[in-house]
């Protein structure tokens, strides 16, 4: 996940940053990344970010964040 153009260095553990990478991953592999846009990738990403400031890390959860509202679109 390019997290480091929207993060500060340090801000998250490393345990949180796999956990994130682990969902964006996921997610994007449920979108079938071939077919998606950057923008998607992109939104995925902030949405996976903002849940992870407000206090998740288990990927599962993570990964549902980033897809809120894209899945129905693309299925």
């Amino acid at each position: 996940m390019p997290t480091h153009s929207v993060l500060q260095p340090g801000a998250f553990e490393p345990e949180v940053i796999a956990a994130m990478t682990e969902a964006f991953e996921a997610a994007c592999q449920r979108l079938d990344d071939a077919g998606q846009s950057e923008v998607v990738r992109e939104r995925i990403a902030q949405r996976i970010i903002t849940a992870a400031k407000l206090g998740e890390r288990d990927p599962d959860r993570l990964r549902a964040a980033g897809l809120a509202g894209l899945e129905s679109r693309n299925g």
